[in-house]
């Protein structure tokens, strides 16, 4: 009797606290519920877009979102972790790798700028005039000094592929060939710095163009496009779901085609949402 009298007053007294426990359990949850974590490129960050769109989303659905602003390829790796939620990337062919591998769902266009080769005014090897394809191969005939972002971002990415177009192999790090490691904005103060030549997203370009004397000498050539797609991992939460849906909502995009214009006289970003998409 007295064992069963001991392990009734037992039972009264862990049965609170467990549910006392799962409540907290609960409870927790369902705040981590309520954040999300971006894992994005630093040139939406650098250009001020995502200052832009996240409060009012914050302030719509209550959500909190925690952005992680990276190169494209340490926001998808990020993703594939399980250490995001979301991603808004620029890299077109490895998110359609990635997504047919089953890491990624849901990938939607959601807008596009393009891409500038920039370089010293005075254009020592002569690109201005040129197309991105011929360009490159000026510079690499007359080793003129480049300064690459060299981090695995999509803008990394992107110009390995324009090496590639040009038939030339992606040069090695060393002498004409520099590679920052940084995110877009230091990779312009740096060339700035160096009087050397890069390439750059437009929208990065105009925010820091005031504190640069780097000019655009090849630019609105069909090969620069620069595209933008919003991807959610498998079984994603509501909240996740809910801010790639807002990316490509009509309220969104309205201020993507306005980003930029009260400063710059143009928009930094054409919105793409419904569009077909090629990319």
């Amino acid at each position: 009797m007295r064992n069963a009298g001991s392990s009734a007053d037992m039972q009264k007294l862990v049965t609170p606290s467990l549910c006392i426990a799962a409540l907290l359990l609960a409870s927790s949850l369902a705040g981590q519920q309520r954040e999300i974590l971006l894992a994005t490129t630093t040139s939406t960050r650098d250009a001020g877009l995502l200052d832009s769109l996240l409060p009012l989303f914050e302030s719509k659905t209550g959500y909190k979102i925690n952005v992680v602003a990276v190169g494209t390829g340490q926001a998808l790796e990020m993703a594939r972790r399980g250490d995001a939620d979301v991603v808004l990337v620029h890299a077109p062919e490895l998110e359609r790798a990635l997504v047919d591998s089953g890491y990624f769902v849901r990938r939607r266009l959601v807008m596009h700028n393009d891409f500038l080769l920039v370089g010293p005014a005075n254009d020592p090897a002569k690109l201005r005039g040129n197309d991105a394809i011929a360009a490159l191969r000026t510079i690499v005939s007359a080793r003129a000094r480049f300064v690459s972002r060299g981090d695995r971002s999509g803008t990394h990415m992107f110009e390995q592929k324009l090496w590639r177009l040009a038939g030339l192999t992606p040069p090695a790090p060393g002498g004409w060939y520099i590679e920052a490691g940084q995110g877009m904005a230091a990779t312009l103060q740096m060339a700035d710095e160096m009087r050397a030549y890069t390439i750059t997203d437009r929208g990065t370009y105009l925010a820091w163009r005031p504190k640069l004397e780097l000019v655009p000498l090849v630019e609105e050539d069909p090969p620069l496009d620069n595209v933008y797609h919003v991807m959610e991992v498998p079984r994603a939460s509501a909240a996740a779901r809910a801010l790639a849906d807002f990316f490509v909502s009509s309220e969104a995009q309205a201020l993507i085609g306005k980003f930029g214009t009260a400063r710059f006289g143009r928009p930094l970003f054409v919105p793409d949402a419904g569009k077909p998409d090629r990319w």
